[in-house]
């Protein structure tokens, strides 16, 4: 029998700072979300840590809409990250005006594939192909 593959623990990011960097990392816009990856800075680094943040923009609509939107995005984050996430790194989710439609499974689909994607480009990147 095969042990499953360590859960991570998922923080949040707060500062504007974060945010920023992970803008200026691995972009990867799937379907209904988009996915911004960066390595977390060793200051804040922890063991068995992600760090993850959501933001939905004015384009998605109201604030009603823009905290649905913020709502599926964790929902979603939560069930997939802790899996298929890398401890180290700081992941952003944007929302994109289709999350708020889309079904549930085509969202976590989405983030799993944004996911993968950018964990591919990043280990290209560490490669130097």
């Amino acid at each position: 029998m095969t042990a499953a593959p360590p859960r991570l623990t998922m923080d949040r990011l707060q500062k504007r700072t974060d945010f920023l960097a992970a803008a200026r990392g691995i972009r990867r816009v799937v379907g209904s979300v988009t996915l911004e990856l960066a390595p977390t800075p060793e200051n804040s680094r922890k063991a068995d840590h992600l760090r993850v943040g959501f933001t939905a923009s004015r384009k998605i609509g109201n604030a009603v809409a823009r905290n649905r939107a913020k709502r599926r995005l964790r929902a979603a984050a939560s069930a997939q990250l802790p899996l298929l996430g890398r401890p180290g790194h700081d992941y952003v989710l944007v929302a994109r005006a289709s999350v708020l439609s889309c079904q549930f499974a085509a969202l976590l689909n989405d983030l799993a594939e944004a996911v993968g994607s950018a964990h591919r480009k990043l280990d290209a990147k560490k490669t130097g192909a």
